[in-house]
């Protein structure tokens, strides 16, 4: 994990594993997560996958702060703002891999989602198969490099991120209409603002893509893709620290003032006092 460049407020990330040629997951301890961190903030442009052994502290993602503590996960997915806020007292491990480490169809899957869950408790009886799954990922990691097979950590991934359960596997069995609707925004939020593209574009009527929506979201189509381009929005502001002019011409509005009082009622702040809010002094 090595800073590629330097923005005002946030380190922009890339994957480069410390000694592993083409390895595509490293694994580090709290410890040493705390020694390369500075307190700031940073995007990614890999998983950020963390299980927390012990201690208390707080990790923000995408503008959300979260408590830390014993026998809970983070996940933050490529792409998404994070910083880690008050680590001094946590032990654990984090897991670094590309979007294509997880091997089997379902990890995958997950590993993929758009609108994955960063944070979540680990249930007491699913800890002891995580606490194994993550330490045979650890030991097969720290494997001399000549005796280490380049499939086995993805292997292993796999097997650690499928006895995590991370709450958003459970949207693998939503309405298939919502599912295809969460990718094609993922794909189309920037330039298709309208829930009725969408429909129009999947096939579905109007009232029963909605419908498919408020069952896995409990949101509006509507308000889905309003949540969605607000977040880039602010990842954009406060990453890139683009002006609203920049934000109107990537999120495909027609003027600033379009984008702005879109932000507005979306948030409640306007763009530039949204972006001094969170710019670290």
């Amino acid at each position: 994990m090595v800073e590629t460049g330097h923005v005002t407020v946030i380190r922009q990330m890339t994957y480069q594993p410390v000694g592993r040629v083409a390895a595509a997951v490293e694994m580090m301890t709290f410890g040493r997560l705390r020694g390369l961190s500075d307190g700031g903030t940073q995007r990614a442009d890999f998983h950020v996958l963390a299980v927390v052994d012990a201690g208390r502290g707080a990790v923000t993602v995408d503008f959300l702060r979260h408590p830390l503590r014993e026998r809970s996960a983070v996940w933050v997915a490529p792409g998404a703002v994070h910083r880690w806020d008050d680590i001094a007292d946590v032990a654990g491990h984090v897991v670094l891999f590309v979007p294509t480490a997880p091997v089997t169809h379902a990890t995958r899957q997950l590993a993929a989602t758009p609108d994955l869950a960063a944070h979540w408790n680990i249930p007491d009886g699913d800890w002891p198969f995580v606490d194994t799954a993550r330490n045979h990922l650890l030991l097969e990691a720290s494997a001399p490099p000549a005796d280490t097979s380049t499939e086995l950590p993805e292997i292993l991934l796999s097997a650690l991120i499928a006895r995590l359960r991370p709450p958003h596997a459970e949207a693998r069995s939503a309405n298939p209409a919502f599912r295809l609707f969460r990718s094609s925004v993922e794909t189309h939020f920037r330039e298709h603002h309208d829930a009725g593209y969408y429909a129009r574009a999947l096939g579905y009527a109007p009232r029963t893509l909605s419908r498919a929506v408020q069952q896995a979201t409990g949101r509006t189509a509507k308000t889905y893709i309003v949540d969605r381009i607000a977040l880039e929005a602010k990842r954009l502001l406060a990453h890139d620290r683009l002006t609203a002019a920049g934000c109107a011409g990537a999120l495909g509005f027609p003027d600033a003032s379009n984008f702005s009082v879109f932000f507005l009622n979306a948030t409640g702040m306007r763009p530039g006092a949204w972006q001094s809010a969170v710019a670290v002094p």
